[in-house]
């Protein structure tokens, strides 16, 4: 059902800043910045050869990722991002299985243009994933 890797988001204050440092460091290529209004974020990527790097700020006070900045001043990981053939087919299996689907369960557009499920940490060993249609 999970396809490959799409990307590991971290949680900053300064995506681009953030994102910079990738670039120099590992010459990763650095998209532009965009704006996700109804994911709450800003998103910046840093592409590399495998998997691709989301940095992730807050877009306004209400943002996820604000209150993922007050726990953790420094950044950090948020989630991890596979690919999926068919994200409803995985969404409607993984609850099957007595995985939890965060929202309401209907995908929403993601950063990359496609549709996007969030699953339950508590039910994937404390860790956000991020399901998006490949």
């Amino acid at each position: 059902m999970l396809g490959r890797l799409n990307h590991v988001a971290i949680a900053t204050k300064d995506a681009v800043k953030a994102a910079k440092i990738y670039g120099a460091a590992f010459g990763a290529q650095i998209s532009e910045a965009v704006p996700l209004p109804e994911h709450g974020v800003t998103t910046v990527f840093a592409t590399l050869p495998n998997t691709k790097i989301e940095f992730i700020e807050p877009l306004g006070e209400t943002s996820p990722i604000a209150k993922f900045l007050e726990r953790n001043a420094d950044g950090g990981i948020h989630h991890v991002c596979y690919e999926v053939v068919d994200i409803i087919a995985s969404r409607d299996t993984l609850v099957k299985e007595g995985a939890r689907v965060l929202g309401d369960g209907v995908p929403k557009i993601g950063a990359h243009g496609k549709p996007v499920l969030f699953l339950h940490p508590k039910d994937f060993s404390g860790a956000l994933v991020e399901i998006e249609q490949a």
